[in-house]
């Protein structure tokens, strides 16, 4: 008789913290055990030559979100996990916003409905809140009981902005009901500035676009939010750093003994302004926030990747077709100006086999950083471990297998999404995920995706140890005693 459902035989077994031979032993939902020669299974997964890892957390995805301004992403949570698992990612915490004139309990419900029935892997939520006002403020502490642990601010974008009198009553609000908070973090009046100017000008192509944010509004911002956050001992992550100006920032807080953590994007790794140039509207696949910056730029993100500055890559999934007509890339046709261009591209997908193409086969970072930047910190930081982002014994059987030597030229035909266009359309990758496991079940085998729809849980997150305040207050009182 099996000792085991399933066994994972033979694989390189890669956590952030070791790399080694073994297999993995699975009973329903499961890891029970890791190590050599384990006893047999009902099935096995012949994993020699392969490595195994555990499955991604992509902790920064916009799914079948609707926008403050009305527009409606072209992607929902069945096509966005869908997509997800087959690049190997098993968990996405995406996001619950907040809408003008619609209570945030309400709008949560209505995203948890989007979600229920649809979700093919498990999921979590941050919530979007766009307005510290007194019905805001007062609904909030049930619902990060409820599990929403974290809360999401934007700094700029007039219809989500938050300025800094409302980020403070939220970032009280949050210590004092122990959450979570992640900020996007450009100044908004010099962007708002800046687009005045370029308008102006007549300068309103896809590639006037970065003009319009360089990165010193990344940089400013920056700086501003952690020194709230030191004013309140609040812990608090930087949403999609792109450059060394932001990073230095937060490396300089890390080193001041802040809970200040950092997190950047695939595509700020491999895209630059240089994308955006492209005539006929074309450009205007490459718009997203902040924006793509420099190959330099992309070195900096690497080195603070590897000194633990930057602690997580995820995708900033954000996917508008790319199409002409209101909600998509070019409401206007292909002279639609960038000031007009829904921001963001999609990436769910692509994410972790970019990573690993550009990353691990590219020299960049080891394969322990690999898990680490992918799938174990987002785990801790959010309040998922050890359940998720773990190969041991008690966590979740979500793991991932890959091929480190598949090539594969990636193609808008070839992938998952439910968007109609890539930005890294031609890009040839090396290292691809050939199985996909979400609690011990094969969703995702030698290219064919076999997951039900609604099979995913949603994750509620309850306080946890990682992200307590340190206790330390830059005078001598306490506000919150």
């Amino acid at each position: 008789m099996a000792n085991f459902d399933t066994v994972i035989r033979g694989g390189t077994i890669a956590t952030a913290s070791n790399v080694f031979e073994g297999d993995i032993g699975i009973i329903g939902e499961s890891i029970v055990a890791v190590g050599k020669d384990i006893a047999p299974g009902d099935k096995e997964i012949e994993a020699s030559g392969k490595i195994v890892v555990p499955g991604g957390i992509d902790s920064h995805c916009h799914i079948d979100q609707i926008s403050s301004t009305g527009g409606e992403n072209a992607e929902t949570f069945e096509s966005g996990t869908r997509a997800a698992i087959c690049g190997g990612t098993t968990s996405v915490i995406s996001f619950a916003p907040q809408f003008p004139g619609v209570h945030i309990k309400e709008s949560t419900a209505d995203y948890h409905k989007r979600a229920e029935g649809s979700a093919t892997c498990d999921y979590s939520f941050h919530l979007i809140v766009n307005r510290a006002d007194e019905e805001t403020l007062e609904a909030l502490p049930a619902l990060i009981a409820e599990g929403h642990r974290t809360i999401k601010v934007f700094m700029t974008y007039p219809s989500n902005r938050v300025d800094d009198e409302g980020l403070l009553k939220l970032m009280a609000l949050s210590r004092r009901n122990e959450a979570f908070m992640v900020i996007h973090a450009e100044h908004h009046e010099m962007i708002m500035w800046m687009m005045e100017q370029l308008t102006n000008a007549g300068l309103t192509e896809a590639k006037h676009h970065s003009w319009s944010k360089p990165p010193l509004v990344e940089r400013e911002a920056v700086h501003r939010v952690i020194a709230m956050a030191e004013l309140l001992d609040l812990p608090l992550q930087i949403f999609h750093v792109t450059c060394d100006e932001a990073a230095e920032e937060i490396r300089r807080a890390q080193h001041r003994g802040l809970k200040i953590f950092g997190e950047t994007c695939a595509q700020y790794l491999v895209l630059t302004e240089d994308d955006m140039d492209k005539p006929n509207g074309e450009g205007a696949k490459w718009i997203c926030s902040p924006a793509p910056r420099t190959k330099a730029e992309q070195a900096a993100m690497w080195k603070h990747i590897n000194s633990g500055t930057l602690g997580i890559v995820s995708s900033d999934h954000a996917p508008t077709n790319f199409a002409e007509g209101q909600g998509n890339k070019l409401p206007e046709g292909p002279n639609t100006p960038f000031t007009k261009v829904p921001n963001g591209v999609p990436g769910l997908e692509t994410r972790l086999p970019i990573l690993f193409s550009e990353g691990v086969n590219g020299g960049r970072i080891s394969l322990e950083k690999f898990v680490e930047i992918s799938s174990t910190n987002p785990a801790k930081l959010f309040g998922l471990a050890p359940k998720k982002g773990h190969i041991a014994p008690g966590a979740d059987a979500d793991i991932a297998i890959w091929d480190p030597n598949k090539k594969v030229t990636i193609r808008q035909e070839d992938l998952h999404h439910g968007i109609n266009y890539t930005p890294y359309e031609g890009m040839e990758v090396t290292g691809y995920p050939v199985i996909t496991m979400s609690r011990g079940e094969v969703l995702w085998q030698d290219g064919k995706f076999n997951a039900k729809a609604g099979r995913g849980r949603f994750m509620a997150r309850a306080p946890y140890d990682y992200i307590k305040p340190n206790g330390n207050f830059p005078t001598p009182f306490n506000p919150f005693a």
